[in-house]
């Protein structure tokens, strides 16, 4: 099973003010669609804080990392800034995917600015890894897990040199 990682992007979250549903059910998808996952790590917002809980969990092993949280516009929302930091190459037919599909169900998808991307192997830190911003609605989770899981497996294995199926 390939090892996957949630990080979930929250201030009140983080501090207990409310629960992390968004995260807890990025988990059930991933292990659905046959990754390995632990339980959610909970972090506050902040580019500095995401970029610190990603490169954490590439150094343990993730090979795709799925974020939600703070993809939107207020003043904390910097995931997107904190993802830039750490990928080395953006995907960007995967985010615009993500808005499309979130937009059929609701017009404020279009609000969000996540990103996904690849980090090339790194020796001795990573053997490569796809990382993908969702919002934090349950709504974004859902459709956006569908679009994750249908990619996933043909992005990891491309980055460790596989041929195209």
């Amino acid at each position: 099973m390939i090892p996957a990682a949630v990080v979930t992007v929250s201030t009140r979250a983080s501090s207990g003010v409310r629960a992390d549903t968004a995260g807890p059910a990025i988990v059930a998808e991933l292990t659905r669609g046959g990754f390995s996952c632990d339980e959610p790590v909970v972090i506050a917002d902040g580019a500095e804080n995401v970029e610190r809980a990603l490169w954490a969990e590439l150094a343990g092993g993730a090979r795709l990392i799925v974020t939600t949280g703070g993809t939107g516009v207020s003043p904390t929302d910097e995931t997107p800034e904190g993802t830039a930091r750490v990928i080395t190459r953006e995907l960007p037919g995967i985010a615009e995917e993500l808005r499309r599909a979130g937009v059929a169900e609701t017009p404020g998808a279009m609000l969000s600015r996540g990103l996904a991307g690849v980090v090339d192997p790194i020796a001795g830190i990573t053997t490569g890894a796809l990382i993908v911003n969702l919002p934090g609605s349950p709504k974004a989770v859902a459709s956006g897990m569908r679009v994750i899981l249908s990619v996933a497996q043909h992005v990891i294995d491309q980055l460790v040199g596989e041929d195209h199926p």
